[in-house]
């Protein structure tokens, strides 16, 4: 291992700052999490990535930087520490004391975390497990896990909700007032299309300019939005990711919103079958003008779920204040809930 070593630490704990030819090594005490891959840190390109050691030589946390990237928060430049794992309170107060450290010599006034440099990447800890088990494409993390940031004077900043719908069948009626809306207005939904390249770049268009006003939102390529997607693909039932058109008056096609559904994976590989989908994510263009596609994306995911057999669809991670948990209210109850933590930095 190359990476450059910090000064002696008198916790007795060493923190060493791994170089690109460097390996992320795996954590003993935490098996069950994989080490950060090669790829991932290449991909997500963090200022560096931090690992500390114990008095024995085990790695006993881990975590990456970045400095730039993230929307201000009131008119403060935000940091990120992402990548993160720790085995305790201690090792986790070592490693994020120096990248806080490493973040304001690198100019930023506020540390967040755990983010992965982008919210369009992994991010946020779960801070209330409830009682359902994890689902598929969910960030699972100890429980402890939000105490070791609240120990080193982090305090939750954003809170998101998962929620479970367990009757497919149940219909908002202004729902179909807004399908009425739709179709005067020229809206079609349709599912994804078989070769689905073309229909995943619409989605990508319609997402970053829906994206664009959330909490931390900063964009990202096409090419990286593309490349986290085709990773979904093998899970995907085309009848659960559906896309809402509209030709403008050029006699385009355009996508004006989408709702992107996978069976919940995670049921099968715990050995029974699969009933549940989770609804990654619904999105409208903000210029679409047509009031209440998001909700019609919403009712017409659980009406293709349900005709395909499943019973119970998962609302996956949303924001407290995002208008997609208003939908979800009406139809779903909150199962777990999650933060993403923030700390001002020294002046």
């Amino acid at each position: 291992m190359s990476g450059r070593q910090s000064p002696p630490s008198t916790t007795g704990f060493d923190v060493i700052e791994l170089g690109p030819a460097d390996s992320c090594p795996q954590m003993p005490h935490l098996p069950e999490v994989p080490p950060v891959s090669d790829a991932d840190r290449a991909e997500h390109a963090p200022d560096c990535h931090l690992i500390v050691r114990d008095a024995s030589g085990i790695v006993v946390a881990r975590g990456s930087c970045w400095s730039t990237g993230l929307a201000p928060l009131e008119g403060e430049r935000v940091g990120a520490i992402g990548h993160y794992a720790a085995s305790g309170p201690e090792a986790s107060g070592v490693l994020l004391a120096h990248a806080c450290v490493r973040l304001q010599s690198a100019g930023c006034a506020r540390a967040v975390g755990p983010l992965d440099g982008n919210t369009w990447r992994p991010y946020r800890l779960v801070s209330d497990t409830g009682t359902e088990p994890a689902f598929f494409l969910e960030p699972s993390t100890p429980p402890s896990w939000c105490a070791h940031w609240r120990d080193a004077g982090f305090s939750p900043i954003a809170e998101y909700t998962s929620a479970l719908a367990g009757d497919l069948s149940a219909v908002d009626p202004r729902v179909e007032r807004a399908a009425t809306r739709l179709a005067t207005a020229g809206v079609v939904i349709r599912r994804l299309a078989a070769a689905p390249d073309d229909d995943l770049r619409r989605i990508f268009d319609v997402a970053r300019e829906s994206f664009a006003g959330n909490f931390l939102y900063s964009p990202i390529e096409e090419a990286e939005f593309l490349e986290q997607t085709r990773r979904l693909l093998p899970f995907v039932r085309p009848e659960l990711v559906l896309l809402a058109e509209r030709r403008c008056a050029s006699g385009d096609v355009r996508a004006c919103g989408f709702a992107f559904a996978v069976p919940d994976m995670l049921q099968m590989r715990r050995g029974g079958g699969v009933d549940t989908v989770v609804v990654k994510t619904v999105a409208v263009r903000p210029a679409c003008g047509v009031q209440g596609l998001g909700s019609v994306l919403v009712s017409r995911v659980h009406d293709a779920a349900r005709r395909l057999g499943y019973r119970r669809a998962i609302h996956a991670l949303m924001h407290e204040r995002n208008v997609s948990r208003n939908i979800s209210r009406r139809y779903a109850d909150t199962i777990r809930k999650y933060a993403l933590f923030g700390k001002r930095l020294a002046a």
